[in-house]
């Protein structure tokens, strides 16, 4: 088994070490102090495992794992128990809580073998009665601060508070923030639905602005307006746009 430790706690790095050592099955390929080592680490070594910090600098375990999907499992190790929930929106296979002993990481590393090898179906069916529920609270979570795009080998990060407007192209979202734009591959929908609802306004089928930079609302026609942005864009309001978007600068 392929492994990746990621955290930035070189102790703690350590200790995930020493409990592997116990095993002879497993190689360690890389180790990772940060979120932007890590995603990189995967990209390049495609590794079985990943045991993987939560708290971190540049980027968090979570947005790791948002920009890793499909190319690892993960085993988050974290201090912090108010992450378990969503942990399993990422399909975790398990989640240690700091500080552990070599028992139940033992436990946790078993457990990743068998669902590795599809052996363990009943864990399966655990897991994804969990994940209904992390589905249900991730209806209820706080809204983005930043939203991560991936280009290639790069990882741009654009805080929400950033970003004019989006506008659906197809299968994928192009973000438009500071004069730049991004090709993120996600629906309008489903981003919608994670931004601040009160800053981010659906205001045609395929736009979303951000009210903070819309200067004025001009009418286009007799039945149809647009939305004057500061720098100088104009973005189409639908009919039902128009009301929501009249409510929301009020």
């Amino acid at each position: 088994m392929r492994i990746i430790i990621v955290d930035d706690e070189a102790l703690a790095r350590g200790v995930v070490r020493e409990y592997l050592a116990e095993h002879a099955d497993v190689d360690i390929v890389a180790e990772c102090a940060n979120g932007f080592e890590a995603v990189k680490a995967i990209s390049e070594l495609a590794p079985d495992l990943v045991f993987l910090d939560i708290q971190m600098p540049k980027l968090d375990g979570f947005e790791v794992a948002e920009l890793s999907a499909g190319k690892a499992r993960f085993i988050f190790a974290t201090a912090f128990d108010q992450y378990a929930i969503r942990a399993f929106e990422f399909h975790a296979l398990d989640y240690l809580l700091k500080p552990f002993s070599q028992q139940r990481f033992d436990q946790a590393l078993a457990h990743a073998r068998a669902s590795l090898g599809q052996a363990d179906a009943q864990a399966d069916r655990a897991r994804a009665a969990v994940a209904a529920v992390a589905r249900e609270a991730a209806a209820r979570k706080a809204p983005l601060a930043r939203v991560l795009i991936r280009d290639g080998a790069k990882v741009h990060v654009v805080a929400c508070d950033r970003i004019a407007y989006i506008e659906a192209q197809d299968d994928y979202v192009r973000i438009h923030s500071e004069g730049k734009s991004y090709l993120k591959n996600q629906s309008l929908s489903e981003l919608e639905g994670q931004l601040e609802a009160q800053r981010f306004v659906r205001i045609h089928r395929s736009y979303i602005v951000n009210i903070d930079f819309v200067g004025r609302i001009e009418q286009a026609t007799r039945d149809s307006h647009v939305a004057l942005l500061a720098d100088g864009s104009r973005i189409p309001i639908s009919r039902s746009g128009y009301q929501k978007i009249r409510s929301a600068m009020q």
